[in-house]
């Protein structure tokens, strides 16, 4: 339909669409944009740094659409032995659930999906091996923290993609970006029949966590005919400003 045939209110509506579009672009630009560059993969792969007591990394937690920054996360090691615990506290929330390892780089709890997970059998946080092209499958139930009467089935893929250098508030380091993919996993909530996760992380040995990390996920509830219809997770990302 050639512009001089439309109304004008129908030209109002089409003008203030793509005004939203391009203001939506915009702001996704600004949000994602964080200095990544292709390196090659290591001949010798770097040792993760070891967890000890006191470590500490301070992340920014935005919304990946529109950039608002929804709090400032400090992440601690407060427990070192077979468990590793990490104590988490929001600038905004305050006290926020624990992460637990065991052994370390094994996730026993995993707080930063609503609701936080418990898992009967500990998954990787990271890939088991940090090749760029290694990818494995784990097949576990969790539990909804604090609610141990029932337990959910989750299925999660990692695979590494690529070494890259990656520029934070907190520095430059080389990282290894991985996808982990949850689909089709089981929702506490009996409403949903369907639900899936994915998350793009960049892990640095040298800090012994992620620098960045990405987060989403969708649903369907009962009487929705297909993904076209899903609802949506938040979609959060961290960004590390500081550690020690």
């Amino acid at each position: 339909m050639s512009p001089l045939s439309l109304s004008p209110l129908q030209r109002i509506l089409k003008y203030t669409a793509l005004v939203s579009a391009l203001l939506l672009t915009a702001c996704l630009g600004s949000v994602v944009h964080i200095p990544k560059s292709p390196i090659a993969a290591p001949v010798t792969i770097p040792t993760v740094r070891a967890p000890a007591l006191g470590q500490q990394w301070v992340y920014e937690v935005r919304n990946y659409f529109n950039g608002e920054l929804v709090d400032v996360v400090t992440e601690t090691v407060v427990e070192v032995g077979p468990r590793i615990r990490i104590a988490r506290n929001g600038q905004k929330r305050g006290p926020l659930p624990d992460e637990i390892q065991e052994p370390s780089g094994m996730n026993l709890q995993d707080p930063n999906w609503t609701p936080p997970q418990r898992f009967i059998k500990a998954v990787p946080l990271w890939p088991e091996k940090l090749v760029p092209g290694w990818s494995g499958f784990y097949r576990t139930r969790y539990q909804v923290v604090g609610f141990p009467d029932n337990d959910f089935y989750w299925g999660l893929n990692i695979d590494a993609k690529a070494w890259n250098k990656v520029k934070t508030q907190a520095g430059e380091f080389n990282a290894l970006h991985y996808v982990n993919t949850a689909d089709f996993f089981e929702s506490d909530d009996w409403f949903r029949i369907a639900s899936n996760r994915r998350e793009n992380a960049w892990f640095a040995p040298e800090v012994g966590r992620w620098v960045v990390r990405e987060r989403s996920g969708e649903y369907l509830w009962l009487g929705m005919r297909g993904w076209s219809e899903s609802l949506k997770e938040d979609y959060f990302r961290w960004e590390l400003v500081s550690w020690k």
